[in-house]
């Protein structure tokens, strides 16, 4: 047979591609363009919480003149039109002109990404700030913005719109030479907002949560957006936070509605190697842990090194003092992570010059030499505090060891429900009419409410492929309750043996019986109630 030549492969040009790609395709962003072509890698979204953060950018710069000892000061305006007005007593921005852009300093502030005070070794020991990239991307976003500083004697002002300056820095009137502060005022761009209105009850929450962290300054907050508030009381639209006891006072205002287990709060401010610690803790009689991580004013809401570092001195210490004082016997189990924050509300919050944060919205800290310094620190003094105040550690120890009793009589009784289970369907419950089919992908289970509901569904269902299971009466709030007593309530324990997946952690979707599970109850407020129990129930114990 003739030998067929191999045709050589041609390249592929996509359709509607140009086939050349040279200098002339390279796209280069000046200025403040890149932010606003791609807004959600600065600010994270364009919805509500993306609008919020420019004013919680704007705020993060006063907050960094307040924690390097130059503000006492900070007042947050919501004004007609979406408008937010910022303004503190701090030093200023600097008006001079800065050798390297060759402009003033708070126009190069405000129009040049990574330009600020917070670089360098000039301008702040520490500093937050959104991505480090300051009030310059709150400009590119913004419509309209005017910043005002008074400085030397003057106020110096300049405009911009869309991150462009359109007027020069210039005097606009005269103040007494100690009178200093900057003042920026902007409009969020509607074109990239799909939101734009601020929300009252998530700014104050921001505000009272940094006031807080920065004890010893004044937070303040107008609403002038309803004409009614203006007409009423001078005061009426005014909120102002003011806590000389810092994080020691947020634990306090944390635990407001719920049962303190000790009077004093712990409290430890201290520093090492160019890192501050601070630390507030106390108990309550409750299950569930309130724990808020920060690193220079910034929640961390994955934790991070300051966390971990925390929770391991916690338990030790912990362990340590129930083993001396012969709270835990010689056969005891130790205490674990889990019963050692069984109802403790702590506030961690440390300062640290070159913050390390992984990923974008800084939601986890990563600084390796920051989880050594808080387990010694609060681990020291957290253990001379449970010394020092006897009744204190009294009810703390109690809580735990308490805790830790529970886990265990709830492992047992879980065990128990494992092997009432492990028979299938001749240990089933009673009351549960289960179907024919064994075949979990095509079985529904039914939760009805009471036995004369159950009764009913009964008689209209499939029998080959649905299940009825009656609950009488409103089951546990487990939300409230430990996992041994809620392993003890018949209703629950039914509702699990029928499920086959065991809860928690011992959870195994693999041993699912019906992959359809449907909640049936009465149209009014009992069924309500007891729905929201049972969606409850799910989404506590079967993940």
């Amino acid at each position: 047979m003739p030998k067929i030549a191999a045709k050589k492969p041609s390249k592929i040009t996509p359709k509607n591609e140009p086939s050349e790609y040279t200098a002339k395709h390279i796209t280069v962003l000046e200025g403040l363009d890149p932010v606003r072509k791609r807004p959600g890698m600065f600010i994270g979204n364009t919805a509500s919480e993306g609008l919020h953060h420019l004013v919680w950018e704007v705020v993060d710069n006063a907050i960094d003149e307040a924690m390097a000892g130059f503000c006492t000061e900070i007042i947050v305006r919501l004004l007609p039109g979406e408008l937010v007005e910022v303004s503190d007593n701090g030093r200023g921005i600097p008006v001079d002109i800065h050798k390297q852009t060759k402009k003033s300093a708070l126009e190069t502030v405000l129009t040049t990404l990574h330009a600020g005070g917070k670089f360098g070794q000039g301008g702040y020991k520490v500093s937050g700030g959104l991505h480090g990239v300051g009030v310059s991307v709150v400009n590119a976003l913004s419509i309209f913005m005017r910043a005002e500083v008074k400085r030397d004697g003057k106020i110096w002002a300049q405009e911009y719109k869309y991150g462009k300056a359109v007027s020069k820095v210039k005097p606009v009137g005269k103040v007494p030479k100690n009178e200093t502060g900057t003042t920026i005022r902007f409009q969020p761009d509607p074109g990239i907002f799909t939101v734009l209105t601020f929300s009252l009850k998530e700014v104050l929450s921001h505000i009272r949560q940094q006031a807080y962290l920065t004890k010893g300054v004044k937070l303040i907050v107008i609403d002038e957006r309803e004409p009614a508030l203006k007409s009423a009381h001078p005061l009426a639209n005014q909120y102002q936070f003011y806590f000389e006891g810092g994080i020691a006072s947020y634990v306090k205002h944390l635990n407001y509605h719920k049962n303190a287990k000790h009077e004093n709060i712990f409290y430890i401010d201290k520093e090492a190697d160019g890192v501050r610690v601070e630390v507030a803790l106390q108990y309550n009689d409750e299950y569930g842990e309130t724990v808020f991580a920060f690193a220079n004013n910034i929640y961390n809401s994955e934790g991070g090194t300051h966390l971990v570092g925390f929770r391991t001195a916690l338990t030790r210490t912990l362990n340590s003092y129930a083993r001396k004082k012969n709270f835990l016997k010689e056969k005891d189990e130790n205490l674990v992570g889990d019963d050692a924050r069984e109802g403790l509300t702590a506030v961690i919050s440390i300062k640290v010059k070159e913050p390390q944060f992984e990923g974008q919205t800084k939601a986890k800290l990563g600084n390796a030499e920051v989880r050594p310094l808080v387990e010694t620190i609060f681990g020291e003094t957290f253990e001379s505090f449970l010394e020092e105040h006897p009744r204190d550690a009294e009810a703390v120890i109690g809580k735990v060891v308490l805790a830790a009793e529970a886990r265990l009589a709830a492992r047992a009784a879980r065990n128990t429900v494992l092997r009432k289970g492990a028979l299938e369907g001749l240990m089933l419950p009673g009351k549960l009419a289960d179907c024919s089919s064994k075949d979990p992908t095509k079985s529904e289970l039914f939760i009805v409410e009471g036995d004369s509901a159950g009764g009913s569904a009964k008689q209209g269902r499939s029998r080959e492929f649905q299940a009825i299971l009656p609950l009488r009466g409103k089951i546990l709030n487990v939300e409230k309750a430990r996992l041994d007593k809620m392993l003890a309530n018949n209703e629950i324990k039914s509702l699990i043996i029928a499920m086959g997946t065991n809860v928690g952690e011992q959870f195994d979707i693999a041993n699912l019986r019906y992959h359809r599970v449907i909640i049936m109850t009465d149209a009014d407020v009992d069924g309500a109630h007891i729905r929201t129990l049972l969606l409850t129930l799910f989404y506590r114990y079967f993940p």
